[in-house]
């Protein structure tokens, strides 16, 4: 994967979680790692804002309720990170394939 599209798609989730700015040798599996912490604590203090994140990132409703009920509760910060990651990554590259296109 590029490193332009890993930044772009952090700096999407960024704004939604108050995420720090970008890390020296930053990738993928960083920035997962520190949005599930994020998550995490969503999970246990700020349940209501994490759902309207989801719902804005239009991670989609069946998506959410299966990792909710589903996952491993040690799981569930991990899963619902890599999830939002995985949507605003193809966010990232439906833009860049538009844009390349015009």
């Amino acid at each position: 994967m590029s490193e332009s599209l890993s930044e772009e798609t952090f700096l999407l989730l960024r704004r939604d979680f108050d995420l720090p700015e970008k890390a020296e040798g930053f990738d993928e599996d960083q920035a997962i790692s520190v949005l599930s912490k994020v998550i995490a604590f969503m999970l246990d203090r700020e349940f209501e804002r994490l759902l309207q994140i989801c719902y804005r990132i239009d991670l989609g409703e069946e998506k959410l309720k299966k990792i909710l009920h589903e996952s491993e509760p040690d799981q569930v910060a991990v899963d619902l990170a890599k999830a939002l990651w995985s949507r605003q990554k193809q966010k990232v590259e439906i833009r860049k394939r538009y844009t390349a296109n015009e």
